[in-house]
């Protein structure tokens, strides 16, 4: 049946027996500590790629204590040894179900750099060591636990399985794999932030109910052996149909329903007959059926024909099949298209893609939690630092963020290089301020040698806690892709005065020192608000501010879906204003992507030129990393853009995927490194750009490097409308720094 939009309420489900044991110091992770508890069983346990830290920052924590909250008994196997499946023995055969994460991190990112070559540390691990979990961790996980309690139901959870949910492209092996869930021989998935799907499902299986009557679940993608009956498909499984082809609608635009009587006329179907007759009765018979073994629906209606005005609410849509998607890349982009349209909890349709004989099926992404819901889930009894069987190794993870406080979830900016939002949605789940105050004396209370400083108040962005679209009607319906590009829409409000109430009050809990902002800041939505940018300038930076233009020029600023420059030499303005009537001498701290798809050499070479100008050094410089599921990773594997009607004739995309070439992109935003002045000159020439070598670099001389230091970036130059930065930046903590279990 058509999922509801209505969810119950996360902490309103009868509790399991087992709450009478109560919470627990910290989840168990050996038999003696469940010893100690008094436990003679797991309810639940969760594999995990990262080391266990009871911290509202790390999602085997927040998932770990809110299956506890419920009244589950929960244990933790962490960084496992996978060679063998005995370390997933270690607590005993769990009563219900494996949860199975590859931690904060996907485990591909976390292990490899964007060169593809191996990283010696890995940040979620005691020491900082390397090599503690396996590549594609969810899989090997998985078969573990597979083998070792074959009858277990194992459920696969975290960013890893969530952006793996389809067939998708893995930049490691430079080809399409398929679902995860078919890899992985699990038995469901779940994506995004899961908290209402994991207590549905745990309450499920401890009530006697089986995996696959809990395959309708929202936020979930289960395997099927065929379509649901008593729902009509939406076929979308190609490009293109033959005959009178609907206008694509802008995916960025709201288009009012329009009926779609004249539309069925052309395939012969009655008018109105595409609508709600197809599936009152059916769709009754199917709630007592078994979902996963239906027949097939009564109707196939092709996409174009069904457009956006298709009111059936049994409806789902079908994507090209994994092998033509691995096959075509301009079908890989139609699907990642579709996928990026059905993300709206309020409109979305169920999807399905055939992978051999068997079916993935995705339902809607999960409702957004309410205010009292995020604040329950940050409010559980969290002990703030890693469990003490570490003894004093160091988890730099936690060292970067346990002074560091996630104030909501979400992100509506939706930068097509950027995963965030297929994990977390689009819609912004604000905290309470009550909740946020009384994290920050959490701290206080129970971080070892707090010293009073907050390290950050913010998310996946710093500036969009309470941002939402002001009509309710407007956004049920809304498919746009960002709710900022390619301009700020009418209906979203940016009024940060709940934010600005938010820092006063933060700095004046007592012990509190200072408040450091260092979540990554959407300046062209700071830039509506001057108060607001007064209040962070004057009282939350600490001399330097980061923020991300990602280039300067309009072609790979489109194909990312970031504002114009205009927009920050707006806020660069106010930044200079308020600084200077604060009396402090600070700095903007800008960054940038190197080789992202639809970036051609000029592009970066005018961005080479422009820092110079501006007297930048950018040190720390991120080449374009193809993620799972991100739109631009659709861009790079199919050289298509799918933010635009596809075709096979026209509408190719220049990549630069060429190794010389990311070096190449990737040198021009160093131009002030010695190392690659000389690549540079020769690849000027190259380039037919031989004039500009004078431009952009130092002489040829011995003393070369002293000339260009004195006459560059590291001096102020006159008239210029830029300050001088330091040569040498902090580290990014937008790109480097752990978030909650979304991150």
């Amino acid at each position: 049946m058509a999922h509801s939009t209505q969810a119950t309420q996360l902490f309103s489900y009868p509790r399991y027996w087992a709450e009478c044991f109560g919470p627990a110091p910290f989840l168990p992770m050996s038999r003696a500590e469940m010893d100690q508890l008094g436990w003679d069983s797991c309810d639940i346990i969760i594999v995990c790629g990262d080391a266990y830290v009871d911290h509202p920052s790390f999602g085997m924590a927040v998932i770990g204590r809110f299956l506890e909250a419920q009244g589950f008994r929960v244990g933790l196997i962490c960084q496992p040894d996978w060679t063998s499946a005995d370390p997933f023995k270690a607590l005993g055969k769990p009563n219900l179900f494996f949860g199975v994460s590859g931690g904060n991190m996907d485990s591909m990112i976390n292990r490899y750099t964007a060169d593809k070559k191996v990283r010696n540390d890995d940040a979620y691990t005691p020491g900082g060591v390397g090599g503690k979990r396996p590549d594609r961790c969810v899989l090997v996980y998985s078969q573990r636990c597979k083998e070792a309690y074959s009858d277990v139901p194992v459920v696969l959870g975290g960013i890893e399985a969530s952006l793996r949910r389809i067939a998708q492209y893995d930049y490691w092996s430079d080809q399409v794999r398929r679902s995860v869930l078919i890899d992985a021989t699990a038995d469901i998935l779940l994506y995004g932030n899961a908290e209402r799907a994991i207590a549905d499902i745990a309450h499920g299986l401890a009530a006697g109910k089986t995996i696959e009557e809990l395959s309708t679940l929202r936020g979930t993608t289960v395997i099927r052996k065929a379509p649901p009956s008593g729902w009509t498909e939406i076929d979308s499984s190609r490009i293109d149909w033959p005959g009178n082809i609907d206008k694509l609608p802008n995916p960025y635009e709201y288009q009012q329903d329009t009926g779609n009587d004249a539309n069925n006329t052309q395939v012969g179907l009655k008018a109105g007959e595409g609508q709600l007759q197809a599936s009152s009765a059916p769709c009754q018979q199917n709630q007592a059926a078994n979902p996963a073994d239906e027949v097939q629906p009564v109707r196939i209606i092709p996409m174009p024909l069904a457009g956006r005005s298709y009111k059936d609410p049994n409806t789902y849509i079908r994507l090209p099949s994994f092998e033509k998607v691995r096959n075509d890349p301009v079908l890989y982009a139609h699907a990642s298209r579709v996928l990026h349209q059905e993300a709206n909890p309020f409109n979305a349709r169920p999807l399905i893609q055939k992978h051999g004989n068997r079916e993935i099926w995705v339902n809607p992404p999960p409702m957004p939690l309410e205010t009292d819901e995020l604040d329950g889930v940050f409010d559980l009894p969290y002990q703030r630092r890693p469990h003490p069987s570490y003894g004093n190794a160091k988890i730099p993870a936690y060292e970067m963020i346990k002074t560091s406080i996630n104030i909501m979830r979400g992100c509506f900016g939706g930068c097509t290089f950027c995963s965030i939002t297929e994990h977390e949605g689009r819609i912004i789940q604000s905290r309470s301020e009550e909740s946020i105050l009384r994290e920050i004396e959490d701290i206080r209370e129970k971080v070892p040698g707090f010293t009073g400083h907050i390290s950050d108040l913010g998310g996946p962005t710093a500036n969009m806690y309470r941002l939402q679209c002001k009509d309710l009607p407007t956004l049920s319906a809304c498919r746009r892709l960002s709710c900022v590009f390619p301009t700020i829409c009418k209906n979203l409000g940016t009024d940060h005065k709940h934010t600005t109430q938010l820092y006063r009050k933060a700095r004046a809990i007592p012990g509190v020192k200072r408040v450091s902002i260092a979540s990554g800041l959407r300046y062209d939505l700071a830039v509506r608000d001057p108060e607001y940018v007064k209040e962070l300038v004057t009282h939350h930076v600490g001399g330097m501010l980061k923020i991300a233009p990602e280039h300067t020029e309009g072609r790979p600023l489109d194909m990312m879906m970031k504002p114009s420059m205009e927009s920050y030499y707006a806020f660069k303005k106010l930044f200079d204003k308020y600084s200077k009537e604060a009396g402090k001498t600070q700095y903007l701290v800008p960054y940038f992507i190197a080789a992202h798809p639809g970036t051609e050499d000029e592009d970066m070479l005018s961005l080479a030129l422009w820092l110079k100008k501006n007297n930048f050094e950018v040190d720390q410089v991120q080449t374009f990393y193809p993620s799972p599921m991100s739109l631009a990773t659709a861009m790079y594997f199919s050289q298509r853009n799918p933010l635009k009607k596809l075709s096979y004739k026209k509408g190719s995309l220049y990549i630069p995927r060429d190794k010389d070439q990311r070096k190449l992109h990737k040198a021009l935003l160093r131009y002030h490194d010695p190392s690659n002045w000389g690549f540079l000159r020769e690849s000027l020439i190259k380039m037919n750009k031989a004039h500009l070598i004078d431009k952009l670099l130092p002489s040829e001389s011995k003393n070369g490097r002293k000339q260009f230091v004195q006459g560059g970036a590291r001096q102020k130059a006159s008239g210029n409308k830029f300050d001088k930065i330091p040569a040498r930046k902090p580290q990014n903590p937008r790109r480097g720094k752990p978030r909650s279990k979304s991150r």
